[in-house]
């Protein structure tokens, strides 16, 4: 259970798994029939390309949430968990069996780690706010919500190539409403994989992919396609660049490379210093020249000084404390800088499992004193120290519902785990 998510985590390959209540059965989420239906599969490994994947980053997952959840029909018959894609399989088997044990007034306790659409929709239409508001304070607030805030797509609707989108089987309507359209106008890639028809000379087939509109070398708008690949070989030079054992790791753990080193342009030979990252939906190597990487003077009420900046512009990890969250809460996470996004991502401690990264070291530091906000007694912390399991009471949820279960300390993210199931009973 504690693989399950909150829906405000970000930065990581996510899934959907499906609790469907009129048969009590766990599935993973694959999509959303014309009318309306959920079509989703049990959990099987030999089905695992078939799954939906998402970009969990808070800006993809809510938009993409909102209108996924909006064209069901009828949405109250589900519940979802947002979980890590590569561990949809053993959650959905454990949740399933969880679940068969479960009372009535138990099953409540499930409200608590489910995505709620009350919570994705406030988020949407905080930042929405947001938006307006800054139109607003810059005169801008007139005629419709995509007319007024053109300033902040890099690309307007009308010159999007719509012949070559119509080839690959989309339109306005389509990408609207799989919550793609937004992110294309800005210049970023699709957040989603999104199914589409690929003439690659000889044959046309469906394929899933990643859609960004681009600049070509003669100045036309184009739409560039980012398909799937299987797997990198990572004993293939990159641009010139070949891979230490340290670089895969890093690449394969959380999807940055950590350094700067010199690649090749393909084109002119030119020798520049970039950072690589890995695109998680496609399993794709982007790269990013070093002086094309901008780090912001604040991040989240944080001011970076000159030397966790310069950390961050080599690509490396940094642990920053005390920043504020959208909902005034202090945090504290490791951010780093991704080639792929061209932006500082957040990388929570859940990704570090393995990592090898030696800025975050969780062995040392102390088990915390409370616990979702709830004061730890002194026997608990005493068997969190000694590496044992603790039982807790008086835990709250969102919705103001009390629950229970039991907590352990994992060193290895140096956090608190939480299980509604004992983890050291079978």
């Amino acid at each position: 259970m504690n693989k399950i998510e909150n829906h405000t985590a970000i930065s990581e390959v996510s899934t959907l798994l499906v609790l469907r209540h009129s048969s009590n059965s766990i599935g993973i989420v694959q999509g959303i029939e014309h009318n309306g239906n959920l079509i989703d599969v049990q959990p099987d490994r030999n089905k695992v390309d078939t799954i939906m994947r998402i970009d969990s980053a808070e800006n993809s997952f809510t938009d993409f949430y909102s209108d996924f959840y909006h064209q069901l029909k009828d949405p109250s018959e589900y519940s979802f968990f947002k979980v890590r894609e590569f561990e949809a399989h053993d959650t959905a088997i454990d949740l399933q069996e969880y679940i068969d044990c479960l009372s009535e007034v138990e099953r409540q306790d499930l409200k608590a780690v489910e995505v709620s659409i009350e919570a994705v929709e406030s988020i949407r239409n905080r930042k929405t706010a947001d938006r307006d508001s800054s139109v607003v304070k810059n005169g801008c607030n007139n005629g419709s919500s995509m007319i007024s805030n053109r300033s902040q797509y890099r690309y307007q609707i009308e010159d999007v190539p719509w012949n070559t989108m119509a080839e690959m089987g989309l339109d306005r309507e389509k990408l609207e409403e799989i919550g793609a359209l937004d992110a294309l106008l800005k210049g970023y890639k699709t957040p989603m994989l999104i199914p589409i028809l690929f003439n690659d000379g000889e044959v046309v087939s469906q394929i899933d992919a990643r859609l960004q509109l681009r600049i070509d070398d003669d100045g036309e708008l184009i739409v560039k396609v980012h398909r799937v690949c299987k797997k990198v070989d990572f004993r293939k030079k990159f641009k010139g660049h070949k891979f230490t054992k340290e670089d895969r790791v890093n690449l394969l753990s959380s999807g940055n490379m950590g350094r700067v080193v010199d690649l090749i342009d393909t084109v002119t030979g030119e020798i520049t210093p970039s950072l690589i990252s890995l695109d998680r939906l496609t399993n794709e190597l982007i790269s990013l020249r070093k002086e094309f990487v901008r780090i912001p003077d604040l991040l989240c009420d944080v001011r970076l000084d000159s030397e966790q900046k310069q950390m961050l512009r080599d690509g490396k990890p940094l642990f920053i404390e005390n920043m504020v969250s959208k909902k005034g809460k202090l945090f504290s996470a490791t951010v780093q800088f991704s080639a792929d996004r061209q932006w500082v991502e957040f990388m929570f401690e859940s990704k570090f499992r393995s990592s090898g990264f030696r800025e975050v070291n969780h062995s040392e530091r102390e088990v915390p004193s409370h616990f979702r906000g709830i004061k730890l007694r002194r026997w608990q912390m005493d068997k969190l120290k000694a590496g044992d399991v603790a039982y807790i009471t008086g835990l709250e949820s969102k919705k103001g519902k009390n629950y229970q279960g039991y907590i352990s300390y994992d060193k290895s993210i140096g956090k608190i785990v939480f299980s509604f199931k004992n983890p050291k009973k079978k």
